[in-house]
């Protein structure tokens, strides 16, 4: 299975804060990677240097074969313009904890955006597949509404809806539920649920233990701004070969 993501020895620093610290990482298309650890051990940061919201200090990112970012001539790295930069991110998705709707926009428009502006879409066709996109994580019927007329967990779909509206090869959700109430939470992993039913590659950063002994592939876990443990979900979370990790899970299963 060919290689969707490809981290190498990244690391990243905020001032004097040593976050992300020789981070390597592969994640197979089609497959579903959902990182744990505790806060502040770079899991964010991670996720957004695969998509170069955060720029590596050392290290490399590349998503689907293209470097992120950058390009190479010979021995040496070259930023990419900013508008390069924009286009490659068309391929990633990207769903925040926070929603980040557009309040003064309909759910509609909200999902029509990006394919139009980004992408050139004709609307006709951008509206077309937008209210496909919001059947299928059950709001269909929400389409004129506005964000703050929306429950959180429908916010978060309409969320997932835009990023899967790019047509993406790879969606990133930084923990699409952790600003949700309790009760909520369910009807936003379910739609994960079915986005890795049909094989679409994902980066998961999240503190849900049971979706992710349920849907990864892999589970990674992060401490410190190392990777200190990686493997199925059965091996990290069953029988977890270091004491971090262990001690990790202890606190939170």
């Amino acid at each position: 299975m060919s290689v969707m993501v490809d981290i190498r020895s990244v690391h990243k620093s905020f001032g004097s804060l040593h976050v992300l610290k020789g981070v390597d990482l592969r994640v197979r298309t089609a497959e579903v990677t959902v990182v744990l650890g505790p806060s502040g051990s770079g899991k964010s940061t991670l996720l957004r240097t695969v998509n170069h919201l955060e720029k590596a200090d050392r290290g490399e990112v590349s998503v689907d074969g293209a470097l992120m970012g950058y390009r190479r001539v010979g021995n040496r790295l070259y930023e990419l313009p900013e508008r390069e930069v924009l286009r490659q991110r068309t391929r990633i998705g990207f769903v925040f904890q926070n929603f980040r709707l557009f309040p003064h926009l309909t759910v509609l428009d909200n999902v029509v955006e990006a394919p139009v502006s980004a992408l050139k879409r004709p609307r006709k066709q951008a509206v077309a597949d937008a209210r496909r996109l919001l059947e299928r994580v059950g709001l269909g019927d929400r389409a004129e509404a506005y964000p703050r007329q929306l429950s959180g967990g429908q916010q978060q779909r309409v969320a997932i809806a835009r990023a899967l509206a790019l047509e993406p090869k790879l969606l990133l959700f930084d923990e699409p539920t952790s600003a949700l109430d309790p009760e909520l939470v369910g009807e936003v992993l379910d739609v994960i649920r079915d986005l890795a039913a049909r094989g679409t590659t994902m980066i998961v950063v999240t503190h849900e233990i049971a979706f992710a002994r349920e849907v990864a592939d892999t589970v990674v876990f992060m401490a410190d701004g190392r990777i200190v443990e990686q493997g199925p979900p059965a091996e990290v979370l069953g029988a977890p070969r270091e004491e971090r990790t262990r001690a990790f899970l202890a606190k939170v299963l």
